[in-house]
Parts: structure tokens; C-alpha cells; sequence
């Protein structure tokens, strides 16, 4: 039947018998698998590997049978399964950089064994130990346009403000762009920050990132692992067109009491972990807790310490955070937690800005049986609140496509839950998963048109949004790694469903060169409605497949799904043929078939407010990483491109950078290497924005009564063709020293100094258009932070 646009955009829903079919093919893989395993003529091991003094499950640990071909990393979660081994005896080999090597005789049998396994903290350097893991992961995974991120990681960042941060490591990331030090965005390949999703512990989390852009909502200490991927993900995430960033939290200590207290020139944290239950061999469970409150009071010491700042650094925020783990003997485990993050900043000359997030959640691991299967899910329920008041907005500073202002608050707000149940079964050096996702939120947008009269308008949107996903994981002798993957998801606000197919392969010429390629169809749901003309973009309200979205785009071409697309491909290279380094070149390339955006061309009230676009961004990035005992030096050159089409002109939005570089290098010495000494160089090409072409003088008629003649006129500006204009190149130096004082067995202190933007160059921020003053970025600054470790 032809396609019939109309006013409310209701699209032709699906066949309910579509999402019957899927449901049970994925009940029939269940039980094919459920059978296979029953009659198999192999055995097989199974368990978790723990942090001896901690508790805590340990990530990537090579698990291997000596002698034999049988090995494997550990995933996230500290779980491992090795299958379809010939039944016989066997010694078993687990070792990770830092701690003592295990080997233990066991036999196989014709059945599944239990094997839990605690690591020592080894006094003796184990680089090579950490070569030999970490070369067995880069074969059996195929890690295109995705990094790992740990605690580790972080901490080798030049502290700035004393504390290294989430927020900062990504910014030196391939392939992500950071708009700025204050109220600067991320932006992830071509995407925007609507369309990268951020994960913790499994639950939605909108807005990950404070105000000054320096500083994330989590607590570094708390991270036990973040996967960051920048385009190509696979089919167990759905409903965004851009990247994906899932963060893993530690369980918290289960032997004893630990935490950290930190004080530095930006802001204080206070970290607690600790047990209700002590692990041990002889308890059937375990309890524990963790517990993190960190905030920054910049805006009152920045008067303090940093005088010569005009106006001080009005960044103030709160965060907590806390989670209760419990877990049984087998490894099976639920964990509930809880968040609260809070954001305001007072811009005098521009607005006061504020947001607040909160929610909590359970997730949970069941290990069931002998079975090779491992069981996970989230159930999370999250509210996030923003409000800019622009009583004191200026568009001179702000804007650059029109001469609008508006008067008035914006408000908005996005509630509602996530729940999520992922099956991964265990084949040999294989494995196979699927699960399924469903989201239902409320998303409200409040504003105000202003043209003499003030109206609010105000839209919710209600949405559920269904995925169900498979994945097939399929390793040849760790010589080929297929990946395929499939994703069915279902937008029910606008009632069709989107099939995407994705694939992830890995090729090992040998093991010192390898070669990849990710790619697949993705869609989203959510829109921002957030203007690319802003400078600092500060506010963004959320919409659902807004109802007024037009038919066609403005260039008369039909438009037959609101539903918003991209497509991805990624290429890659890693080269380990360097001694103690890992090369890794990648090229990229992401086709937004279709975009909303805000109309940007809307004169009248009467005109829609939105409207299609469609965009590409590609290029490439390459990466050299040096480790070599204390010294680590990483080196970035991105090269990228982002251009979009909105149905009259073709243009680069703000974020388009040409050109990123990032110097990173981190040198630990001393004895147990308590001085660290980290620098970070950063440069990047300038932003376009658009010109302005000439000033005039304009009348505000605000009623019929006004007397022109003896009325105040004020000066207003005509801008030049969009975003044609490229603001200077941006770069900065940052330097930090610290160092440990060991007290004890369990306690250290950590005094460190830094020094943010060394050389003192004069980034712009944005430029006042009528009095032509240059706001500048982050000038110098130094910072003073103490902490303690017990």
C-alpha cells in the first residue's frame, strides 16, 4: 500500500506476529543448546578469580590449561569458562601483572567443574606475565572502535584540580572531540552527546558530564571497567545512532574497611568500602558495601586561589553514589545501588544553569548449575531534571544563526525505567548470547516564545521502546574472530520496528598483526532539542518523535519515518611489531541518513520547530602506545571530518574539528614507585562558527502606543553564511606531580601538585558581538591536593 504522509505521524505498526517469531526462535536456541550440552562428550571448567585482599572480582586474568591450547580472559564480571575440553588431567595456570601465578592440578571429567580462585598481590614486577595476557586478549577479541578504560588508566591523567577524572581520560580518547574546558560537550565520531548512550551498571544515565567539563559524575576509585565504543557496536546495544559508553562499578571491599579522603584546591571526596559479611571460605555469602560522595566548591575557592580570574569559576556540584553487593558462594551475585548528581552554574553574563539526576537500580549474575550458561540483568529506574534561567542571556554572545531572544526559562526532564536480561552460553573457544531490552521513559520539554506576547508551550512525550538482540561469537583456532550479531527493536511512539544487522571481524596474520572491521544499521528515538548555533551549549531538552515534525524536508523530498538512522563501518589495523608498544590505526566512516534537529530557518510561531537533516562524518585515527616498566607514553592524531545537510545548505556544524592531537606520558619511579610525574599535551584545530557582517540599528516595537521618535534604538548585527568561519586552533599543556608516603601495610598519602594550561595560552571561549570582547577559556591554574588512602 503507498505511503500516505499525515499531521500526526502515525506509521503502519508492525505485525505482532513479527515479534512472536523472534521469541521463539530465541526459546528453540535455548533448548538445541540445552540438549547439546546434556550429551556432550567433553568436560569442562568454570568460576570467578578474586583480588585476595579485596574481594573484588578481577577483569581480563588469563585463564589457561598449561601445555594445551585451552585458555581464556576473564570477563568483566571476573567470571570464566573453559568447555568442550577432552576429559583427563590438567594443570591449571592463572596469572595477571602484579600478582602471584597460580597452577593447580585438576582432572576433567565428563561434567562441568567449579573452580573459584583468589590472587595474591605479588611482590615482583611481572611485566612479562602482563604481555603474555594481554596478547591473548587482543587475539581472541576483536576490540574495533572500542577502548578499555580502568582506574589504572585514569590515574596516569596529569591531576587537574588534584583528582584525575573519567572525564578527562576521554577527552585524549581517538576519535572524541571536547568542545571545551568550560561547558564544553563530547562529541564521539560525528555524534552528539544525545546520541551516544552512557551505562551504569546497566541503567541510562542522560547527562554523565559537569558543567566545566573537567569533571564526570562518577568517581574514578569506583570504575572497574569502562568499554568505550565510538561507532560500530554490536547488536546487545540499541537505540542510539552514535557510540556507546558502558561503565562497570566496583563491588566493594568484602575482607575490611577501605576507603579514601581527598582534598584539593577544586573540590573534596569522600570514598567508603567495606563488609556487613566477610568473604571467606567458610561462608556461604558475602555482603558489602561501597559508598562515594565527592563535590566541588570551586566557585568559592576559585576567589580564593585563582584571583585573577574575572568573576571567579562559578562551577559548583554534589554527587553521591553507593551500592550494597551481595553474593553467593558460586559466584552468583545481586547488587542494588543508588545515585544522586547534582549540577549548577552561574554564568553572569550569559545564564545560570542547573541540572540534577537521580535513580537506583538492581542488577544481578546467576551462575546456574554445571550448566555453561552465565544469566545477567538490570532493572533501574533514573530521573533527570534541567533548567537553564536566561533572564540575563545575551544573544550577541550566544548565538550565532539569528537575532531571537528569548526571555524566558527553559525546563526539562526525562524519567522513567530500563530493564534489561542478557543469556551468554559458553561453546568451546565460541560463545553465543541473546537477551532482550525494554525502556519506558516520560520526556517533557518546557519553553516560551516570545514575539510581544509570552507563551509557554510545553510537550510530553510518552515512549516504550523494545529491543531483542543475538549474538554469535565464533573463534577459529584464534586465527579468525567472527562476530555477528542482529538487533529487532521496536519504537512504539511511533509504532514501527527496525531490524539492524551488525558484524565485528578479527584476522590474525600473525600475532603481532592484525587486522579488523565492525559495522551495522542503528536508529534512535530520542531527540534533543538543542540548537547547533550556541556557542556553549548549555541546555538541551528532551523529546520523543515530537508530534509536529513535517512530512517532507525542506527540500521537498518526502520523509517516510521520523525515525532517526545511521550506518556505521570502521577498518582497523594493530601492529605490535615495536617492542613494549601497540599501534593501532583505524578509519571510519558514518552515514546519519536521517536527523532532527530544531528548524533553524522558523520565523512564525505557525512554522514547525523542527526539522530533517541528514549528515557523514568520517576519517581516521592512529594510535601509539608505549609501556615499558614505570614509563607509559601514549601519542593520538585524529583526523576527521562532519558535514550535514539540512535540505537548503550544506555546512559543518560547530564540533567539526580537522585536526586532534594528544601527548600523554606518565613516568613512575622511586622505590615501590611513589613519585609519578603526568603530562598531557593537547591540540586541536579551530571550530567554525559563523561570521558577523555588519552592525544596524533596530527599533524594538513592543506595543502600538510606543513613540518611535523619542524611543531608544539598540544595535544589532547581520550575520555572514552559516559557520563559515573557523575560531583559532585550541592547545594546552597540563603537568601534575605527586607523591606516596607509605604507612603501614594499608595506608598512604598522596600529595600532588599541577599545573593546568602551562604556557598560559588564550583558548577563545566565545566573543561578545557587539562590544567584540574575547572571552577566553581556562587561563593557568594550579592545584594542591592531599589524600589518604586506608
Amino acid at each position: 500500500m503507498p505511503y500516505s504522509p499525515n499531521k500526526n505521524r502515525n506509521f503502519a505498526a508492525p505485525k505482532i506476529h513479527t515479534m512472536k517469531k523472534w521469541y521463539q526462535f530465541i526459546i528453540g536456541i535455548i533448548i538445541i543448546l540445552l540438549f547439546t550440552n546434556s550429551y556432550a562428550q567433553y568436560g569442562g571448567i568454570k568460576g570467578f578469580v578474586y583480588d585476595n585482599e579485596s574481594g573484588e572480582p578481577m577483569a581480563y586474568t588469563l585463564v589457561q590449561l598449561a601445555g594445551t591450547s585451552y585458555g581464556v580472559m576473564t570477563e568483566k564480571n571476573g567470571a570464566y569458562m573453559l568447555t568442550k575440553i577432552p576429559t583427563g588431567d590438567y594443570e591449571l595456570l592463572i596469572t595477571f601483572l602484579g600478582y602471584d601465578t597460580i597452577r593447580e592440578s585438576i582432572k576433567i571429567a565428563n561434567n562441568i567443574i567449579t573452580k573459584n580462585v583468589h590472587l595474591n598481590p605479588s611482590k615482583v614486577s611481572l611485566d612479562a606475565v602482563q604481555i603474555t595476557a594481554e596478547g591473548q586478549r587482543v587475539m581472541t577479541e576483536t576490540r574495533t572502535s572500542v577502548i578499555t578504560v580502568t582506574p589504572k588508566d585514569i590515574k596516569q591523567m596529569p591531576s587537574i584540580g588534584g583528582t584525575p577524572d573519567f572525564a578527562q581520560y576521554l577527552q585524549v580518547l581517538p576519535g572524541i572531540v571536547s568542545t571545551g574546558d568550560q561547558g564544553g560537550q563530547l562529541y564521539v565520531r560525528g555524534g552528539t552527546p544525545i546520541q551516544n548512550m552512557l551505562l551504569l551498571d546497566g541503567m541510562l544515565i542522560y547527562n554523565p558530564f559537569h558543567s566545566i567539563g573537567l569533571f564526570s559524575v562518577f568517581d574514578s576509585e569506583i570504575i572497574a571497567s569502562a568499554d568505550v565504543y565510538t561507532g560500530g557496536f554490536g547488536g546487545e546495544f540499541g537505540g542510539r545512532i552514535s557510540s556507546v559508553m558502558d561503565i562497570r562499578t566496583k563491588d566493594g571491599n568484602k575482607k575490611h574497611i577501605s576507603g579514601k579522603v581527598d582534598v584539593n584546591t577544586f573540590g573534596a571526596k569522600l570514598l567508603l568500602e567495606g563488609p556487613f559479611i566477610k568473604k571467606s571460605e567458610k561462608r556461604a555469602a558475602s555482603l558489602g558495601y561501597i559508598l562515594s560522595i565527592k563535590g566541588s566548591y570551586l566557585e568559592q575557592s576559585s576567589k580564593l586561589f585563582y584571583p585573577y580570574i574575572k568573576g571567579g569559576l562559578p562551577y559548583n556540584y554534589l554527587d553521591f553514589y553507593g551500592k550494597i553487593s551481595f553474593e553467593a558462594k558460586n559466584g552468583s551475585k545481586i547488587n542494588l545501588f543508588g545515585f544522586h548528581f547534582d549540577d549548577k552554574v552561574n554564568y553572569s553574563d550569559i545564564a545560570t544553569y542547573k541540572w540534577t539526576n537521580w535513580g537506583t537500580g538492581a542488577n544481578f549474575l546467576i551462575i546456574p548449575g554445571s550448566s555453561p550458561m552465565m544469566i545477567e540483568g538490570t532493572v533501574a529506574y533514573s530521573n533527570y531534571y534541567t533548567a537553564l534561567d536566561d533572564q540575563a542571556y545575551k544573544p550577541h554572545i550566544m548565538t550565532q544563526m539569528t537575532n531571537q531572544k528569548d526571555t524566558n526559562s527553559r525546563q526539562s526532564s526525562l524519567s522513567g525505567f530500563n530493564a534489561n536480561l542478557k543469556f551468554t552460553y559458553y561453546v568451546g573457544r565460541s560463545q553465543f548470547s541473546f537477551g532482550a531490552e525494554f525502556i519506558g521513559y516520560t520526556a517533557k520539554y518546557i519553553f516560551y516564545r516570545d514575539t510581544n506576547v509570552n507563551s509557554r508551550v510545553q510537550t510530553v512525550d510518552y515512549t516504550t521502546d523494545v529491543g531483542l538482540f543475538i549474538k554469535y561469537k565464533y573463534n577459529l583456532l584464534d586465527k579468525l574472530v567472527l562476530e555477528p550479531s542482529f538487533r529487532l527493536q521496536y519504537y512504539a511512539s511511533l509504532g514501527v520496528s527496525s531490524p539492524e544487522p551488525r558484524l565485528a571481524i578479527k584476522y590474525n596474520i600473525t600475532k603481532k598483526i592484525r587486522l579488523k572491521l565492525a559495522g551495522g544499521l542503528y536508529s534512535q528515538n530520542l531527540v534533543g532539542a538543542t540548537s547547533d548555533r550556541d556557542v556553549v551549549n548549555l541546555f538541551t531538552g528532551f523529546l520523543s518523535s515530537p508530534s509536529d515534525l513535517p512530512d517532507y524536508a525542506l527540500n521537498g523530498k518526502e520523509v517516510r519515518s521520523s525515525m532517526q538512522k545511521s550506518q556505521h563501518i570502521i577498518l582497523g589495523l594493530e601492529l605490535d611489531v615495536i617492542p613494549f608498544t601497540t599501534i593501532n590505526i583505524e578509519g571510519y566512516f558514518k552515514n546519519f541518513s536521517i536527523l532532527t534537529s530544531l528548524n533553524r530557518y522558523k520565523m512564525f510561531n505557525d512554522e514547525r520547530d523542527y526539522m530533517f537533516e541528514s549528515g557523514k562524518a568520517y576519517g581516521g585515527d592512529i594510535t601509539f602506545d608505549f609501556k615499558y616498566k614505570g614509563l607509559n607514553i601514549k601519542a593520538i592524531y585524529s583526523l576527521g571530518w562532519v558535514k550535514r545537510y539540512d535540505g537548503i545548505i550544506h555546512y559543518a556544524p560547530h564540533f567539526d574539528r580537522r585536526h586532534n592531537i594528544n601527548f600523554l606520558c606518565s613516568y613512575g619511579f622511586g622505590k615501590r614507585r611513589s613519585w609519578q610525574i603526568d603530562l598531557r599535551w593537547n591540540f586541536g584545530s579551530g571550530f567554525p562558527f559563523t561570521q558577523t557582517q555588519a552592525y544596524y540599528p533596530q527599533m524594538n516595537i513592543t506595543s502600538f502606543d510606543i513613540n518611535y521618535v523619542t524611543a531608544n534604538e539598540s544595535v544589532s548585527f547581520i550575520l555572514a553564511d552559516y559557520n563559515k568561519g573557523k575560531l583559532p586552533n585550541y592547545h594546552r599543556l597540563d603537568i601534575s606531580a605527586k607523591k606516596s608516603f607509605y604507612i603501614k601495610k594499608r595506608h598512604v598519602i598522596d600529595v600532588s601538585v599541577g599545573v593546568t594550561n602551562l604556557y598560559n595560552y588564550k583558548n577563545v571561549f566565545y566573543k561578545d558581538r557587539i562590544s567584540n570582547e574575547t572571552i577566553y577559556q581556562l587561563p593557568i591554574l594550579y592545584s594542591l591536593g592531599l589524600s589518604w588512602h586506608f
